[in-house]
């Protein structure tokens, strides 16, 4: 068992839910006691068969309003081609706004299938990490108030000055899953996010002054059958078993779809947590804990949320 004091939090996904049920969902996680929720923010689902994907932003103002003292943090939103950093700045400083210490802004590179829709180059790591260093950059510029310029290699900002700030400004957590990406989570953000129990990510990311809050995403399939789990997770979830680049690269979801082709039912349960066994519910979180991460979501797949809420009240959670 981990001796760090652990966070609890409910991940919504945008890419299998409607954005009131979204809502509804965010509500319950409050109401069930969880700490926090990790909401992505995508243009694309990963696959047609999840269904989903609304825009983000303006869920969150939904949320605000119907929560009242859950956390949130996108996990995450690419301030580096879709959407301009400046556009971020202004949405998340608007979001903490309405959530007052309750909001921290969750950034990351970015996947092709989201950031290339707009006829826009899709560029190779180095230079999308450049990017979004400057992007962060450009956000904590526009959070200083005022009237503000911006002369960089990728992005220009004339003149803007953002009116609605908060009295508390947003943690800015960064994604990583590599060095390099990690040694820019040190350097440019107040905390760290992943999605593998990987320790040296934190290492690296710890070496180079990171500190902070460690974010990490635990996705599951909670069913009370578990070969009805595996064969949901394969048809909702593949893109889990998705390895190296081709997560970030692919660009649209039905070359996703074909990678999972690749796949079978027990290449994604080697990633998602299938069945009604609490046991390797916690044997595979706890690899997260392990590892060092201290603000833990966990993302049921499918449908059946309010059956993974029950689960966690009376069973995973008196385990944890």
């Amino acid at each position: 068992m981990a001796a760090t004091q652990t966070t609890w939090g409910y991940a919504l996904s945008s890419e299998e839910h409607r954005p009131s049920d979204m809502v509804r969902y965010a509500r319950l996680a409050e109401d069930t006691g969880f700490g926090f929720i990790g909401i992505s923010d995508h243009f694309h689902p990963w696959t047609d068969s999840q269904g989903e994907s609304p825009f983000v932003w303006s869920v969150l103002g939904a949320i605000a309003e119907t929560t009242e003292r859950i956390e949130l943090i996108t996990g995450v939103t690419a301030p580096i081609i879709r959407m301009h950093p400046g556009i971020v700045a202004h949405a998340a400083a608007t979001t903490a706004a309405m959530m007052p210490g309750r909001f921290s802004l969750g950034l990351g590179s970015g996947e092709a299938l989201n950031e290339h829709i707009f006829g826009d180059r899709w560029p190779p790591t180095d230079v999308r990490l450049e990017m979004l260093e400057e992007a962060i950059a450009v956000i904590r510029l526009l959070w200083q108030g005022g009237s503000q310029s911006h002369e960089g290699k990728h992005y220009r900002v004339e003149n803007a000055r953002i009116y609605t700030l908060p009295d508390e400004l947003p943690p800015i957590v960064v994604a990583a899953s590599g060095d390099k990406a990690a040694r820019l989570a040190g350097r440019c953000g107040d905390g760290l996010m992943s999605t593998a129990p990987d320790a040296d990510v934190i290492k690296t990311w710890s070496q180079a002054s990171g500190k902070g809050p460690k974010y990490a995403q635990v996705t599951v399939l909670w069913h009370d059958d578990e070969a009805t789990a595996k064969k949901m997770a394969y048809e909702l979830w593949p893109n889990a078993a998705t390895t190296g680049q081709l997560s970030q690269d692919l660009p649209t979801p039905a070359h996703f779809e074909q990678a999972a082709e690749m796949v079978d039912e027990d290449a994604v349960a080697t990633k998602v947590v299938c069945g009604p066994d609490v046991g390797r519910h916690v044997e595979m979180i706890e690899r997260y804990r392990d590892a060092g991460f201290d603000h833990i979501y966990l993302h049921q797949v499918g449908p059946d949320q309010e059956g993974f809420f029950r689960f966690w009240d009376t069973e995973l959670s008196k385990r944890l």
